[in-house]
């Protein structure tokens, strides 16, 4: 058992009403967490969620759950269907324009060595999808014992937000004027809920790595196999082809260099047009040499094609009055740090202990949370020297570098040493303890 009820604790107050923005990863995990908190049903938060979108989509690129992150779906007892949904990747090979492999690097299986691919790998979508029953299957839980539970609300969106020293009042977009105690934005890396909460402090906030990606599915051929294929291509274009663990599909991430800002001006004022979007990614495929007609087609056909910047968030605090920031919102760490999706779960844990053990005042809650989750934060978001420029060679001969380099990582066996040594910074040794309920509710 990872955490034990304490044997006393103060009588809680009113129960608090929370608006959770945002249904990804670290929202629904929230939620299930505080419904989850010692007391009867009567005393726990009545939540909110609050999703933009019309339904989950089931597909998403492909994420993993590190250190940490393994312990709070265990402690969800949800571990063994995740397992179940993973994609089933058996590591990353690096190949040229032949599609020979230059180096490749295994996954450990026992999850004791944090490599490339994690031993839970699984789609975004098909998280979100396990995460959101869990919450449902919670919620129903509280409200046959009296409770509240949680209201969703898709297909909506904030409009306005404003504060007072009792509440905190949202105008949704379409449902009109509402008031909470307390709103939290798990709303990722573009956070609506940051900047209406936060205005001129959140302007700068994103530290933008000069990396555009694009991610979309295609499908699956019998060569593509279970391992992950990673081709680099001058011009700082690199291309990993993956398992969705699915016989029907693969997934791709192109990912395109941008040190010069010349791909950010090409689409200054069109960001949000996918056709302007897969265009440009198209021309970047040109004369790649590895698999190009292929994933041309693949862009242009693709429903769920989905382009960004890659960012880091740097905020000195997550909290503004009432509002909270959780996940991408407060602290995104970019895909380059492979925290993303552990961060999200370790805040969502971290931030529901600090509430239900400080129930009389959201200001000492959100200081323990931003106190327990700071060094987490702090480590992923320390990329190493140069990166991920480094990686993404402009030239023909640093592609050639770069290949050589990774061979000979792979073939003097550092690769595993450098694993063993420093993997992501996703490790504990034990969760803190806030008196959450374990599965069997002890």
């Amino acid at each position: 058992m990872l955490v034990q009820r304490p044997t006393t604790r103060a009588s809680a107050p009113k129960p608090q009403s929370i608006l959770i923005v945002g249904c990804g990863i670290a929202g629904p995990v929230l939620a299930s967490l505080l419904l989850r908190s010692p007391g009867p049903a009567s005393s726990l938060p009545h939540i909110t969620i609050l999703e933009r979108n019309p339904s989950l989509i089931s597909s998403g690129q492909n994420i993993d759950i590190r250190g940490i992150g393994k312990q709070i779906i265990r402690l969800l007892g949800l571990e063994d269907e995740i397992k179940r949904s993973t994609t089933g990747e058996e590591g990353v090979r690096f190949v040229d324009e032949n599609n020979r492999c230059w180096a490749e690097f295994a996954v450990d299986k026992s999850g004791k060595v944090e490599t490339g691919t994690s031993d839970v790998e699984i789609l975004r979508g098909r998280l979100a999808e396990i995460l959101l029953d869990k919450t449902k299957r919670d919620s129903k839980d509280v409200q046959d014992r009296g409770g509240k539970g949680v209201e969703f609300i898709f297909e909506d969106s904030l409009g306005s937000l404003r504060q007072d020293e009792k509440k905190a009042h949202v105008q949704l977009a379409k449902g009109g004027e509402r008031s909470f105690d307390l709103v939290v934005g798990a709303d990722g890396l573009h956070s609506r809920t940051r900047k209406l909460a936060f205005g001129n402090e959140a302007e700068g906030c994103l530290k933008k790595l000069h990396m555009f990606a694009a991610f979309f599915s295609m499908p699956k051929e019998d060569e593509n196999g279970e391992w992950r294929s990673w081709f680099h291509a001058p011009g700082g274009v690199s291309i990993m082809l993956r398992p969705s663990g699915t016989k029907e599909k693969s997934t791709v991430l192109i990912l395109l260099a941008d040190k010069s800002g010349i791909i950010a001006d090409q689409l200054a004022g069109s960001e949000r047009s996918i056709p302007a979007q897969k265009k440009l990614v198209m021309s970047k495929l040109n004369r790649i040499g590895w698999q190009e007609q292929r994933l041309t087609k693949a862009v242009e056909a693709a429903d769920d094609f989905y382009f960004d910047v890659t960012a880091q968030v740097n905020l000195a605090k997550w909290s503004h009055g009432r509002v909270v920031l959780l996940g991408d919102a407060g602290y995104c760490a970019s895909p380059f740090s492979g925290m993303g999706t552990t961060l999200a779960l370790a805040g969502a844990y971290h931030l529901a202990g600090s509430l239900v053990n400080n129930p009389s005042s959201h200001s000492q809650a959100f200081e323990a949370y931003e106190e327990a989750m700071h060094p987490l934060v702090a480590n992923a978001q320390k990329l190493p020297p140069a990166m991920p420029h480094l990686i993404h060679p402009q030239s023909t001969r640093g592609v050639w570098v770069l290949r050589i380099l990774v061979a000979a990582i792979y073939w003097s066996g550092v690769g595993t040493l450098l694993f063993k040594w420093k993997g992501p910074p996703a490790s504990v040794v034990k969760l803190k303890e806030y008196g959450l309920l374990d599965e069997k509710g002890e």
